[in-house]
């Protein structure tokens, strides 16, 4: 399906906030997508639309970039699978154990690596983003710790994750989800090339398409011991609830997606909820939160047994 490309120059300040933004353009049917990104010369914003961009959209896009003196630029795109095209040509990535590659570059694997194919797609979720690295450091950690039996994914995208927490907790029974069904037909895909069997016994994956977690499946295998949300901030914040009624007490609960600004919002939606943050990645961008569900009544002494844990470590303990 075609579409339509609006580009505007701004400053790198501009581009910044611009992707602070949860809802750029609230009530916009079908939904424009915004990114930012470096030209030769300079900063420019642009908007993806499925159809040719209206006089109320161009102007609200072109109040992202007060600075700009010149107005957007709109263009037909050809009718090509972007996501495709922009993941075409990615380099294999190390992240700890796990070497990720493409059907195209497979790269060298070390001995000892645990390989997984995600090749270009429609779905995101390839390894290269430092948030796909934060999540799975942090579940390796947890794996240093115990065993997990039940994991769940929200937003699967690619299906990594969900992939990465299978070998790292081999007995444990898996869910992934995303909200948008070609996504997760791509993970399905992903999972066969990767030999990863789909089902709902232990060691399987169990693959859909359904928004936040209060599809019947989710909800009936309920409580998990361990759950991912690489998503957005704005999604995140919405969903504390109903996500953190999933955690089991005593479980684990691994957000990313969310920039640097936006965390605060972030823990104190999930501190509301009754989870304690116990790690904070060093990542000072895109920071990967780790949450424990505590009793209430354990929760202060949980906090402070979390602080002398990682005393010398580097981890950012936030307060109740």
């Amino acid at each position: 399906m075609s579409s339509w490309l609006a580009t505007l120059p701004c400053s790198r300040a501009e581009a910044d906030m611009a992707a602070l933004l949860d809802d750029p353009f609230p009530g916009a049917e079908p939904m424009p997508s915004l990114a930012a990104a470096e030209t030769a010369d300079g900063w420019e914003l642009r908007l993806y639309h499925e159809e040719e961009p209206g006089a109320d959209l161009l102007a609200a896009f072109a109040a992202l970039a007060p600075s700009s003196a010149a107005a957007p630029s709109v263009s037909l795109l050809p009718d090509e699978d972007w996501v495709t095209l922009s993941q075409a040509g990615l380099e294999p990535v190390d992240i700890g154990r796990f070497h990720v590659h493409t059907g195209e570059a497979q790269g060298g694997q070390k001995p000892g690596q645990w390989p997984i194919r995600i090749d270009a797609g429609l779905a995101f979720g390839t390894g290269q983003h430092a948030t796909t690295a934060g999540c799975i450091a942090m579940a390796a950690g947890l794996a240093k710790q115990g065993s997990k039996r039940n994991v769940l994914d929200v937003g699967t995208g690619s299906g990594l994750l969900a992939f990465a927490a299978r070998k790292l907790f081999p007995k444990a029974r898996l869910t992934a989800a995303d909200l948008d069904p070609v996504a997760a037909k791509v993970a399905v895909e992903n999972a066969r090339l990767n030999g990863v069997p789909l089902g709902r016994g232990a060691g399987a994956i169990s693959l859909l398409a359904a928004p936040g977690v209060e599809h019947p499946l989710i909800a009936g295998r309920a409580p998990y011991d361990l759950v991912f949300a690489n998503i957005l901030a704005g999604p995140l914040v919405a969903l504390a609830p109903s996500v953190s009624a999933v955690v089991a007490r005593g479980g684990h609960l691994i957000l990313a997606g969310l920039l640097q600004p936006q965390a605060g919002k972030v823990i104190a939606a999930y501190h509301a909820q009754g989870l304690t943050l116990i790690n904070r990645s060093p990542r000072r961008e895109w920071p990967v939160l780790l949450f424990r569900k505590d009793a209430p009544a354990n929760r202060r002494a949980a906090l402070r047994g979390a602080r002398r844990e990682t005393a010398g470590r580097g981890w950012q303990i936030d307060s109740l």
